[in-house]
């Protein structure tokens, strides 16, 4: 027993050791240009817990706060509010597991002596080094395309919300200058590189949450305004797994924590920036839906019924400043996965990383332009994705990488303070599957691809501008 934990703490003590001396690294690179120093310190060379929160919160809510209104009219105020606590509480659980993962994973290659000084470590990987290939096959299938398609979401939600400050194009137009504008994400090294990113971002995010509430309230109940939802089970669980798609947002935590100083304080971060994020969406999404109620079936973004304003038309542009942000940290994973594929990942050159990553936006710009159904893409990827990606997969994987007595005697992080036993965290871990399995992909899946179809029915591939007011000539016509 001594052995075995001088053995445990020495494992640990190496972790520490690298994770000290690669910051140790970046200073001394640091200090030997003092010209840059100040601007590299503080817009760059991002790897601390603020950070990583700042990473967390702002990529967790971005364009999803335009569509939580829409959810509330399909299931109801109080079902909307009750979930989005239950699957900010779920998600955070999820997201402290891939935490733990990645530390064993990192903390038995660090016993091996092995360097990720050039090398970014992605949750596949981790899946991987402590699974097996098969694991590895799954989390790089679910992982990049729930990327992809978050990505593809962003560039929807830039057509949808520019739309509202000028309609003289159409939203299918507006994909396409997005498009090109988000690609020079590629030029965006790494998650080290968003440290002032992540922090206007959430500026935004919190700006626009707080326009949405106020100016809703201000603007009163819309006249007639009637609020019966649920009134459909494919309506309750399409709006229920849009919300299970906003907490979901972990997908990139494994980068976001190889990019810290000191990985193993990320473990509470997500919990921490799920709480500031209610504070966001609760109130906006509550208001909105005072505001205008079953209007919002028909309007999935929630800027289209506000009145024009000066007011909204910032919101509206910080959002789209905000949606490039998320975009880049949606895309950044599936560079890195490309550029390991194609042997570029060790290049120093940023102009020749950028140019290597440039063929991943071409996929997710057609696809955007393809299913331009802003909402109810969200729930569609929410069930069939995120479901697996963020909820199943790494509470599977933390119960079958802790299956032996022995892997979770010498285990680098030993179980919460809150659930002090193994027994209780497999116990948490089999309802998070049953529940996200039953609830989220199961019968989600077939209310939101029901939803999905009936859009496709509706406006068909490649809608020039989806849920847009007809124009007078048409109304004439």
């Amino acid at each position: 027993m001594p052995g075995e934990k001088q053995a445990e703490e020495a494992i640990v003590e190496s972790f520490n050791e690298s994770t000290e001396n690669e910051e140790k690294e970046v200073e001394l690179e640091e200090k030997g240009d003092h010209s840059i120093f100040s601007v590299k310190s503080l817009l760059w060379h991002g790897g601390s817990v603020y950070d990583a929160w700042f990473s967390c919160a702002s990529n967790q809510v971005a364009q999803v706060l335009l569509t939580l209104p829409y959810s509330f009219s399909q299931m109801g105020m109080l079902s909307g509010i009750i979930l989005q606590i239950f699957y900010g509480v779920l998600g955070s659980w999820t997201a402290y597991l891939i935490s733990v993962l990645y530390i064993e994973y990192r903390s038995r290659k660090e016993k091996e002596n092995v360097s990720f000084k050039n090398h970014v470590i992605q949750w596949f990987e981790v899946l991987d080094g402590l699974l097996g290939p098969y694991w590895k096959a799954i989390g790089l299938a679910f992982n990049c395309t729930f990327l992809l398609f978050g990505s593809v979401i962003q560039l929807i939600a830039c057509a949808s919300n520019i739309y509202y400050i000028n309609d003289k194009l159409d939203k299918r137009t507006w994909t396409y200058i997005f498009g090109a504008c988000c690609a020079t994400t590629v030029f965006i090294p790494s998650f080290h590189n968003y440290r002032i990113w992540s922090f206007l971002g959430l500026a935004m995010t919190t700006y626009t949450a707080w326009y949405l509430t106020i100016a809703s309230l201000v603007h009163g109940q819309a006249e007639g305004v009637t609020h019966q939802g649920p009134t459909k089970l494919v309506l309750y669980f399409t709006g229920a797994t849009n919300i299970l798609y906003t907490f979901g947002g972990h997908a990139v935590t494994v980068e976001i924590m190889h990019a810290m100083w000191k990985p193993q304080n990320f473990k509470s971060i997500y919990l921490l920036a799920t709480l500031y994020v209610f504070t966001l969406t609760i109130p906006s999404a509550t208001s909105v839906y005072w505001a205008f109620g079953d209007q919002l079936l028909d309007h999935s973004n929630a800027f289209s019924l506000l009145p024009h304003s000066a007011w909204r038309d910032a919101a509206v542009i910080l959002m789209l400043i905000h949606q490039f942000i998320t975009f880049g940290f949606a895309c950044t994973p599936l560079y890195f996965v490309w550029e390991k594929v194609v042997g570029m990942h060790d290049t120093k050159s940023i102009c020749l990383r950028a140019v290597c990553r440039l063929p991943v936006v071409i996929p997710i710009w057609f696809l955007a332009i393809i299913f331009p159904f802003f909402g109810p893409i969200n729930s569609a990827v929410g069930s069939l994705l995120v479901s697996f990606t963020v909820y199943i997969i790494p509470a599977l994987a933390h119960m079958f990488t802790y299956k032996s007595a022995s892997a979770r005697k010498n285990a680098a992080e030993k179980p919460p303070f809150f659930l002090p036993s193994w027994t209780a965290v497999y116990a948490l871990n089999t309802f998070t599957v049953i529940w996200v399995l039953v609830i989220g992909f199961g019968l989600g899946g077939w209310a939101s691809m029901a939803n999905f179809i009936k859009q496709v029915d509706t406006f068909g591939l490649f809608a020039k501008c989806y849920q847009c007011p007809p124009s007078p000539s048409s109304v004439h016509h």
